[in-house]
């Protein structure tokens, strides 16, 4: 193709009212990170059950538009699956460590009662269950379902590699064991799927003990390939070297960052609890935030790193953190309803209400999946008939 001719995808890609109109790319890592935790802050505002599933609806739409074919952007069902065994376990532990029922509950049954010692007091274990204690108990697992699932979120959407590179030099270290660790359970999937898909090709036995013992055995064997090439690779590339910084230096280093969480945790105490002095509050997180931040640098001046083709921050970056944030900061300032309206309580038994500004809040996080750009095709993907071709595609395919 001559440099100078148009291609007829490029003229599809600019067609006004479609996806297509830009062009495809990976996100920021960490602009998916920031809105997800900024959703999940919002999450830890409400309990009412009808934002909580609003959210859940938020997240799906983000995933399902925004997600790649990358194999760690597979995994948000089995946070969903979490989710619901979080929800299980709370309501399971509230129905056998029960709290007694007042007289205005609508009983359901009973379970047997099991007497303990007088050291034990406060704690029953069985006795009468009530609709208002397993309706609690399910929304506050549901609250914490939720959290999970925006975490799930974040390590659907955001290439845990990339997000790496963006780190501290001082954090590189923890950080190449926490990436290794967020990819271990998706390539594990990855496995048994690989794995289970060439036995059945194969005519071999899916179900039962042997068929078990069929997969665990080659996925463990790749398991070990894996961490193998992992090794060499990281090898090759200098990890784990020692750093050109003196014991002073390290020492100097250490007791920054121990005592800017010290101060950031006075910090947070201060903020959450009203009775505190002013000093515990703003003042003690912001020189918290001081010295983490001068202990990072000074202790990143001992890994040098180089960046090739570093990931840009543009203005789809900036919108899709600002829509978590601002989402998170309507629900926080409690402008336009009433805060009660994001705690409903079960006494008297009633539907919750929906409040306008805090659903609208949630909805403009979902703006994310349209504001973000289009994910990057997958390589060597067959075209479905009648779609447009991209410029990325049509050059791989010449």
């Amino acid at each position: 193709m001559p440099p100078t001719a148009v291609p007829r995808s490029a003229v599809s890609l600019a067609r006004p009212g479609s996806d297509e109109r830009r062009l495809p790319r990976t996100l920021h890592p960490m602009a998916w990170w920031v809105w997800a935790l900024a959703l999940a802050t919002a999450v830890s505002r409400t309990n009412n059950p009808l934002l909580l599933m609003l959210v859940l609806a938020v997240l799906g739409y983000v995933i399902t538009v925004r997600r790649t074919e990358a194999p760690w952007a597979r995994g948000f069902k089995y946070y969903l699956y979490l989710a619901l065994s979080v929800v299980a376990i709370r309501v399971i532990f509230r129905a056998l460590f029960a709290t007694g029922i007042t007289p205005h509950d609508h009983f359901l049954f009973s379970l047997p009662h099991i007497p303990t010692p007088a050291w034990y007091a406060g704690i029953q274990l069985g006795g009468p269950v009530s609709l208002e204690a397993l309706l609690s108990a399910a929304v506050d697992g549901l609250r914490l379902a939720c959290m999970l699932c925006c975490i799930g979120a974040a390590n659907t959407l955001a290439n845990p590699k990339r997000a790496l590179r963006v780190l501290p030099g001082a954090l590189y270290e923890l950080g190449v064991a926490v990436t290794v660790s967020i990819s271990v359970a998706p390539q594990l999937v990855q496995s048994v799927q690989r794995v289970h898909r060439a036995r059945r090709l194969r005519a071999g036995r899916t179900k039962g003990l042997r068929a078990l013992r069929g997969i665990v055995v080659p996925v463990l064997e790749d398991a070990l390939e894996r961490s193998l090439r992992l090794a060499a690779a990281m090898d090759s590339r200098g990890y784990g070297r020692a750093g050109r910084a003196t014991k002073g230096s390290r020492r100097l280093t250490g007791a920054l960052l121990l005592l800017g969480m010290c101060g950031l945790c006075s910090g947070a105490y201060g903020l959450l609890d009203a009775t505190a002095p002013k000093l515990l509050g703003l003042p003690s997180m912001a020189t918290g935030a001081l010295l983490c931040v001068a202990g990072l640098r000074l202790g990143g001046r001992r890994v040098t790193r180089t960046s090739y083709r570093p990931d840009p921050w543009r203005f789809e970056e900036w919108a899709v953190a600002g829509c978590g944030v601002l989402s998170a900061v309507l629900l926080f300032t409690d402008v336009g309803f009433n805060a009660a309206e994001l705690n409903p309580s079960i006494y008297p038994l009633s539907w919750p209400t929906l409040p306008m500004v805090p659903a609208a809040a949630i909805l403009l996080a979902g703006a994310a999946g349209f504001l973000a750009p289009p994910p990057l095709p997958v390589t060597g993907a067959r075209p479905t008939p009648g779609a447009p071709v991209r410029p990325s595609e049509k050059a791989t395919a010449t």
